[in-house]
């Protein structure tokens, strides 16, 4: 009974993962689940659901569908609406029914590839597991198939200079209210181009091409099994952090040029842990903010990642005795009185409910936020 929540909410689940890692590449994304589930992925998990067009549909499992195993039901209507919509690629991902008939979603890939000439995929998502898993195994697939093998990456005695990728960008860690635009024009700023952002606001031809690039910068933890793998087939080195505050975006910065001259990972050495300030929230983002709020105020702080790894009682007692959190105001419910609490809303946590409270953290933005925010 430990991964049950009384008052705290669980994050965005793998089944939704998938379709917004996918949402903007052109592609047709079916969840295998019941009709009226793709209403809870539109209105809590997609902010770009009403203002930009995007195939992501819903299989309507019925009941008998489930026990008979009607799998050619869903490889014909799926087949069907290829056939009218033209998509890039076909992803078929599960939810929990699926999961407990034992869905094969790779063979329903085959089927449906080999009836609708449409590269496909099948993701083993049965909701029960976080966001995180389903961006990255969404993400992964898509460089596994369609970007080339061929040629190495490039390195920074090439002409154009410096150049990364940003890895592990969906709205449900960045939202849609400008960290992601930020984020780009931080690397732009300091004269590193950015080849792609898998997978928000880039060109389909920016992500195949994605090997180009000097360096990958793995932004969230739905980034990190892709660079892995990039560096597998290209050699491109990676890093891992955000550029939030003055300090911090000097120290990333700095790492993208180290490992483009050397072709080897980096990685930040980050502020001491510990003390009464928490922040809350997915690691890589929470890194960064905790590691500025210790550029301020020469205090350490103590981050918790809750996603995947940490249940609710650990929660409560952890943070019963902060003095300062940082993190989604959902949390709010969980410290004790009198401690400072500054929002920090997490999009896969708490959904469009406090959208309008996110800040910039990006670049001096950042700074400007938690200087406000400790003052």
């Amino acid at each position: 009974m430990k991964q049950t929540c009384s008052i705290l909410s669980t994050y965005t689940a793998d089944t939704m993962g998938v379709p917004s890692a996918l949402y903007e590449l052109g592609g047709m994304v079916v969840m295998d689940d019941p009709s009226g589930c793709n209403s809870t992925y539109n209105t809590h998990d997609e902010p770009r659901w009403y203002d930009m067009p995007s195939l992501v549909f819903i299989s309507a499992l019925r009941e008998m569908d489930a026990l008979l195993g009607d799998d050619r039901k869903i490889i014909d209507s799926v087949t069907s609406a290829a056939k009218e919509f033209h998509p890039r690629f076909i992803a078929v991902c599960g939810a929990p029914i699926p999961m407990m008939v034992g869905t094969d979603f790779d063979a329903l890939a085959l089927c449906i590839e080999k009836e609708s000439g449409i590269p496909s995929f099948g993701f083993k998502t049965n909701g029960l597991h976080s966001y995180i898993s389903g961006v990255s195994s969404a993400l992964c697939a898509i460089a596994g198939r369609f970007c080339p093998s061929d040629g190495p990456a490039a390195f920074s005695d090439k002409k154009d200079g410096i150049s990364v990728n940003l890895l592990g960008v969906t709205p449900l860690d960045f939202s849609i209210t400008g960290n992601v635009a930020a984020m780009e024009q931080t690397f732009i700023r300091n004269n590193i181009a950015v080849r792609s952002i898998w997978a928000m606001q880039s060109s389909w031809e920016s992500l195949v091409h994605s090997g180009s690039a000097s360096v990958n910068v793995v932004v969230s933890r739905c980034g990190l099994e892709l660079a892995g793998q990039l560096k597998k087939k290209y050699g491109t080195p990676y890093i891992t952090g955000l550029p939030v505050g003055k300090t911090g975006t000097e120290k990333i910065m700095e790492l993208v040029r180290k490992a483009a001259a050397t072709g080897e990972n980096q990685q930040p050495v980050h502020a001491p842990s510990g003390g009464s300030t928490f922040v809350v929230g997915e690691m890589t983002a929470a890194q960064a903010v905790a590691d500025e709020v210790f550029q301020l105020s020469g205090k350490p702080v103590t981050v918790i990642d809750p996603i995947d790894t940490v249940d609710e009682d650990f929660l409560m007692q952890t943070l019963s005795d902060a003095e300062v959190v940082i993190g989604d105001p959902f949390y709010q419910a969980v410290v004790k009185k009198g401690c400072r609490f500054i929002d920090w809303p997490h999009e896969a946590c708490s959904g469009r409910i406090y959208r309008d409270r996110i800040p910039l953290i990006m670049g001096d933005a950042g700074t400007a936020w938690l200087e406000k925010e400790l003052s």
